[in-house]
This record gives structure tokens, C-alpha cells and sequence, in this order.
């Protein structure tokens, strides 16, 4: 078989410390399917985000220094708006309901001005990973890609982060995040729960407080706290 006829296979294209410390944690078996039917849909119909950011929450998050995880359930479904990370959309976009929220929280819960944009990279270069459930999804259509294969990659993340001898601050918003924290059984870890963001969820994320509540679990253990805006002082 040459190589312009070799299958694709996804965890191929995850950078190259994750995909070591996922894979234990993986069916091939899923992935290869999960591998063709997205190779599909790239071809045939209109999926965001670009293949080159499918990974972007791994490539900008590496393994060793992820101390916080931020699980959203799949990209937006808009022109422009995704861009590999959960609830993030790139410098110039406007700001989506979700994310309003969230800065809404962040101004209730810190005492500072938000980002001055919905691009979130800046808290991924401090060890906080924006991971959606799904990593794909067809335009206009939430959850297309849901059962898919995808949470078989996004579980094993979970898995290899709860694996970790350091501290990791899981931050689950919605049902569908929070049904993961079985996953994380270390007691060294901290699980954050709450309602997700969504105007149309009107309880459970407002008040939560998460903020102050992820830096305070990072600084009892003895690691710095996270710079959530540029209004923060810095460290």
C-alpha cells in the first residue's frame, strides 16, 4: 500500500506527546472509524473547525503543562467562529451567548474587566485546555458529529490528565460535561461542576464562581494561579 492510499487515522495528526498518552486509552477500532467518516464529511459537506485547528487544544495546551481542563461539547456550527478551542472564537469574532456569560461570571466572580475579545489562547499559554467532547461538527448542525468516535479521543485526554502526579483542576459545565467526572478518580485532582453557560440554561452557571474557585485549587497546590483577564495582576 503506498502512501497516498494509506487510510487516515486521526491520532496520527495529535501532537506527538499527547498521542502517546492517549492511545493506551483508546479503541483503534473506534478511531478508525471515526477517522474515515470525518474524512468524509470533510469532503463532501462543510466542517468546522479547519482541519488544521482540530487539534488546536492539544498543540497550544501540551501534556506536561495542562494544570486546568475546560470541557465544552462541540465546535460552533457558524462561519469564522471555531477554531479548535471549547467556547473560544478567534481575535475579531464577535463574542457568542455562551461566552458572554462566561465573562459575565468573570467580572460577578473576579472584580475585573474581561478579555477585550472571545479569543481564550491567552489562557491555554497558562496551562488551561479548552477541550470540546466532539471535535467535529457539519456547519449549521450542533451535535452532528456527536457518536461519532470523537469521545473515545476526548475520554482518553481526560484519562491521561487524570493519570498525571500533578495537580489538574477539571472545570465541567452542562450535563454533558459533567457526566465525565467518573473519569477522574485521582484524589489529587479537583472537579469543579456547574450548569452550563447557555442564556437558555438560566441556572447553575451564574454565581458559580469558578474562577476564583480553580485559582484557589491551584494555589493550594502550590502552583501559580491562572491570569484570566488582562485586567489581573500579573504574577
Amino acid at each position: 500500500m503506498t502512501a497516498s492510499t494509506k487510510p487516515v487515522y486521526l491520532l496520527d495528526f495529535m501532537p506527538d506527546d499527547w498521542r502517546e498518552a492517549v492511545t493506551p486509552f483508546v479503541d483503534p477500532a473506534v478511531v478508525a472509524a471515526l477517522s474515515s467518516f470525518v474524512v468524509e464529511e470533510y469532503r463532501t459537506a462543510t466542517v468546522y473547525p479547519r482541519k488544521q485547528d482540530i487539534y488546536a487544544a492539544y498543540r497550544l495546551s501540551p501534556l506536561a503543562s495542562t494544570r486546568v481542563l475546560i470541557l465544552g461539547q462541540d465546535p460552533y456550527i457558524k462561519a469564522g467562529q471555531a477554531h479548535g478551542l471549547s467556547f473560544s472564537v478567534p481575535q475579531g469574532v464577535a463574542v457568542p451567548p455562551s461566552l458572554v456569560n462566561v465573562y459575565r461570571e468573570m467580572r460577578d466572580d473576579l472584580g475585573v474587566d474581561p478579555p477585550p475579545s472571545g479569543d481564550l489562547t491567552p489562557w491555554c499559554r497558562q496551562g488551561v485546555m479548552l477541550l470540546n467532547a466532539v471535535l467535529t461538527v457539519r456547519a449549521g448542525t450542533p451535535n452532528s458529529h456527536k457518536g461519532r468516535g470523537w469521545e473515545n479521543i476526548t475520554d482518553a485526554t481526560i484519562r491521561a490528565l487524570n493519570a498525571k502526579a500533578e495537580r489538574v483542576v477539571f472545570v465541567l459545565w452542562g450535563a454533558a460535561a459533567k457526566a465525565k467526572a467518573p473519569l477522574v478518580t485521582n484524589d489529587r485532582h479537583v472537579v469543579l461542576r456547574a450548569g452550563h453557560p447557555s442564556p437558555m440554561n438560566p441556572t447553575g452557571f451564574l454565581g458559580s464562581r469558578p474562577f476564583s474557585r480553580i485559582n484557589a485549587a491551584l494555589t493550594a497546590a502550590g502552583t501559580l494561579p491562572v491570569r484570566w483577564s488582562p485586567a489581573m495582576p500579573r504574577h
